[in-house]
């Protein structure tokens, strides 16, 4: 006998996962806590993906086409499936709204980070810093190879030397750590997930947090940092897609955490978080389980009748 709870219980792990990644991580030095909230987007989006489809298997699984294919007995699979006619109807519509979502928000994304590439690439460059003459105040770090550092000389006015170099090293930790490929992560789960969007803001928060600390380190003070971030927020004016900037995220928030002292190592909540990700790894694993005892029943029921019909 196949009882239903643990078909849905990768849904609703996967949805306590989505609700509070982002609490967790923001309670997180921001470097642990980016890398958790992505491994948790990744985890928690790959589950209610994986889990719709599983669902929506079991009512397509009882088409007599699919059946004749799969040879199972649709009689016993009909008879023994714990999942409901019409909740497996709505995950079987929801799945290529998923995948064409994911689609379009991968095409988007890609063509967006292509053009930053294509952009900037050609700029005549010392290192990895290109500066534009631009008089509206921006810097930015676009990926590539090599990736580029891009400022306006707009932006060069307004900072003073060390805040220029405060603001650079912002944005070559972003360089460094490939946090492009975080916000592309984040950004990708939450159009498979509407719940993970809250995770992606929280992420990306993180994201930024991360290379104000980098910076912090490079230039030997915080507080140098604080007031380069919040000068070059105050300056600017505009932000360009498929770029990180310094200027991103909730500036006053950044700048309050720079001034703070640094967040400590919370060993326990790191624990808790790996936990819940691996509860949620482990629901989908049961759920799988269950469903695949499902059709080797169904198909043993098949076989049966086909060796007594051909006797």
């Amino acid at each position: 006998m196949f009882w239903p709870a643990p078909m849905y219980l990768p849904l609703l792990v996967s949805a306590v996962l989505a609700l509070v990644a982002p609490w967790v991580g923001r309670r997180m030095p921001p470097r642990a806590g980016a890398w958790a909230m992505v491994c948790a987007a990744v985890v928690a989006a790959g589950t209610w993906l994986t889990e719709l489809a599983i669902l929506a298997f079991t009512a397509v699984g009882q088409l007599p086409l699919v059946a004749a294919q799969g040879s199972w007995s649709v009689t016993v699979l009909a008879a023994e499936d714990p999942v409901s006619r019409t909740i497996a109807a709505v995950c079987a519509g929801v799945v290529p709204v998923v995948v064409v979502s994911l689609t379009a928000a991968s095409w988007r994304r890609g063509r967006a980070l292509v053009g930053a590439w294509r952009d900037y690439r050609k700029l005549a460059a010392g290192g990895d810093l290109a500066v534009i003459d631009d008089p509206v105040p921006a810097a930015f770090a676009v990926l590539g190879l090599p990736g580029r550092v891009v400022v306006s000389s707009g932006m060069l006015r307004v900072l003073d030397a060390p805040e220029r170099q405060a603001l650079l090293a912002h944005e070559r930790a972003h360089l460094r750590h490939r946090h492009h490929l975080f916000s592309l992560m984040l950004h990708l789960t939450a159009a498979a997930n509407p719940l993970l969007r809250p995770l992606e803001r929280a992420g990306a928060f993180a994201v930024e947090r991360w290379a104000d600390e980098e910076a912090g380190v490079a230039v030997g003070d915080r507080s140098l940092v604080a007031r380069a971030i919040a000068r070059a927020a105050l300056a600017s004016s505009r932000a360009r897609q498929a770029a990180l900037s310094a200027t991103g995220g909730p500036v006053p928030q950044r700048v309050r955490a720079l001034l703070a002292p640094p967040m400590p190592r919370r060993d326990g909540v790191a624990v808790a978080f790996t936990v819940l990700m691996a509860a949620c790894c482990a629901s989908l694993a049961i759920t799988a389980h269950d469903t695949e005892r499902l059709f080797e029943a169904a198909m043993h029921a098949h076989t049966t009748a086909t060796h007594l019909r051909t006797r």
